[in-house]
Parts: C-alpha cells; sequence; structure tokens
C-alpha cells in the first residue's frame, strides 16, 4: 500500500509543466495535476506526457504488486489512485484520478482495461466534456469487472470509482447546471 501511494503521488503534470516553464499547475484552470488541466496550458505534448505517465503509474504499481505480492494488486491501485488524489508532495492537492485508474485498470485485467478506455473516449468524443468520459469510465470498471468474470476486483474498482466521482464533484455540480467546459471551447 505504501509503494502504491508513493508512486501514486508522483506528480508528472507538476513536474513536466515546471519543466517546460508552462506555470503553476495550481494556479491555472480546476488547479488539478492531472492531463486536461495540463491541457489548459496550450501545451498538447505536455498533456499527452502526463495522460501517459499517470497511466503509467497506474499499470506499474499494479505490476509490482502482482509481481512482489501477489493477490494484492487491486489494493494496491488503491493506494495508487490515493497517491494521485492526495499526493502528500503537494499538501494533498492532486489531480481527478482517471489516466490513474485507467492505468490500474489496465494492470488488473486488459479487459477491464479495454472497456474503461472505450467508455472515456466513447462519452468524451460524443459530449466533448473530458470530466463526463472519466467519470463514465469510473463507473463502467466495476460493471466490466463483474461482467468479465473478475469479481474479485470489484469492491476496489468501486472504491477508486468513487473516489474519482468525489474528486470530480465541481465538474458535476457544473453538469447539472450546464456550465461545464466543453475541450476546446472558451469559457
Amino acid at each position: 500500500m505504501i509503494l502504491g501511494y508513493v508512486l501514486g503521488s508522483i506528480p508528472f503534470g507538476v513536474v513536466l509543466t515546471r519543466l517546460a516553464g508552462a506555470g503553476d499547475l495550481h494556479a491555472i484552470g480546476s488547479g488539478g495535476t492531472g492531463a486536461t488541466n495540463v491541457l489548459r496550458t496550450g501545451r498538447k505534448g505536455l498533456a499527452a506526457a502526463t495522460l501517459l505517465l499517470d497511466l503509467a503509474k497506474g499499470f506499474v504499481v499494479v505490476f509490482l504488486a502482482r509481481g512482489f505480492w501477489p493477490g494484492m494488486e487491486a489494493v494496491a491501485g488503491v493506494a495508487a489512485i490515493v497517491g494521485h488524489c492526495y499526493p502528500i508532495w503537494l499538501r494533498f492537492r492532486g489531480g481527478k484520478g482517471v489516466a490513474t485508474m485507467m492505468g490500474v485498470c489496465l494492470g488488473l485485467s486488459w479487459t477491464i482495461g479495454l472497456v474503461f478506455a472505450v467508455v472515456w473516449v466513447v462519452v468524451l468524443a460524443a459530449t466533448r466534456i473530458s470530466s463526463a468520459g472519466g467519470m463514465s469510465a469510473a463507473i463502467a470498471a466495476p460493471i466490466a469487472a463483474q461482467v468479465l468474470g473478475y469479481q474479485v476486483y470489484g469492491p476496489a474498482l468501486m472504491a477508486m470509482g468513487l473516489i474519482v466521482l468525489w474528486r470530480h464533484r465541481d465538474n458535476i455540480r457544473r453538469l447539472l447546471t450546464g456550465r461545464e467546459p466543453r475541450i476546446g471551447k472558451k469559457g
């Protein structure tokens, strides 16, 4: 759990934007450390790198847990999500956990990861709302685990999904009032 938290808490968005001189990520957009907020800096390459690195840390945590502590991979995955969302290095002000959860899903089962990715991309493409895609994918993951025969991962994926939804509570309010921004639109 400690290794999962520590690896999950590496704030790749903050590190990359600082190295690139793109400003303080906490002062931009939502203040989150994930790829969507990095995209608000106008640096698509940095946003893509953040997405991939956040995804990779979730996958690596599960991979290491499976290799060294078999049976603990789902617990390590939850710890990685907690680390990403509440990193000690940033006074517990992190991202929303979507990319890291996708990495965890891919590490647990490529089929759960595939469902997560497809739901994320389809909802994002249909709505152009990043939060809608991420939350939908987080909800789909425990359902996919149940349907695909990975019930053992269901409780951990449910916990991860609830964390992701909690981190999106402001987005949910904006969605309900029609004020959630769309990708590529101003204001």
